[in-house]
């Protein structure tokens, strides 16, 4: 899996899943494009494959993280996404729910991905009773994609939604992103809902 979002997309439930989150699905209109993945097995040999660790993001972060969120989320600019970040580091989530962000790490400490976690009251689909783990941003970088990388970063938000009673884990991506689709599907997820979003001048 390597490079996916799923943010809010869930129109009518608060954050299309959580009423926070409404707000940074504005802030980020392409969320639910998530960059390319693939789920085929990585080429023999690939290169510091092993070397890459998943750990909690940290404040030191920020900048790399920025520029991996513009990867996934483009028409928001790095320096907007740090400035998003700076009190998300620091341990002050822009809602009532915890929000948490994990990334891959070589071992000279580039960062090749990101996984954006956060808790949302319901999901569609979900058990409207308990509170669901929510995949709101999954991106890897290209050239580290096919090598498991996404899968161990998914792996580790599901622990963290774990921790905090989940029993389920939603995620969303656009009805014509069939990559991502495909992605989400081979990690154990499976479609509950679409729909479609209409407008009207007045």
């Amino acid at each position: 899996m390597e490079g996916l979002l799923s943010p809010g997309i869930n129109p009518g439930s608060p954050l299309s899943p959580f009423a926070p989150f409404n707000v940074r699905a504005e802030r980020h209109p392409s969320s639910r494009q998530l960059a390319a993945c693939s789920c085929r097995p990585a080429p023999s040999g690939y290169p510091g494959v092993m070397q890459v660790r998943i750990r909690k993001a940290k404040p030191a972060d920020r900048d790399q993280l920025a520029q991996l969120r513009e990867g996934l989320w483009p028409k928001t600019s790095a320096a907007e996404h740090a400035r998003e970040l700076e009190p998300i580091l620091a341990g002050e989530t822009p809602g009532t729910m915890p929000l948490i962000n994990f990334v891959a790490e070589t071992a000279d400490g580039t960062l090749t991905g990101f996984a954006e976690v956060d808790l949302r009251s319901h999901a569609d689909g979900c058990d409207p009773a308990r509170s669901v783990g929510y995949l709101e941003g999954w991106y890897v970088t290209e050239v580290y994609r096919r090598c498991g990388i996404g899968r161990r970063l998914l792996a580790v938000a599901e622990d963290w939604a774990r921790t905090h009673g989940c029993v389920e884990m939603a995620s969303d991506t656009w009805i014509d992103n069939e990559l991502s689709q495909s992605c989400h599907e081979a990690l154990g997820f499976e479609v509950v809902d679409r729909c479609v979003h209409y407008r009207k001048g007045l």
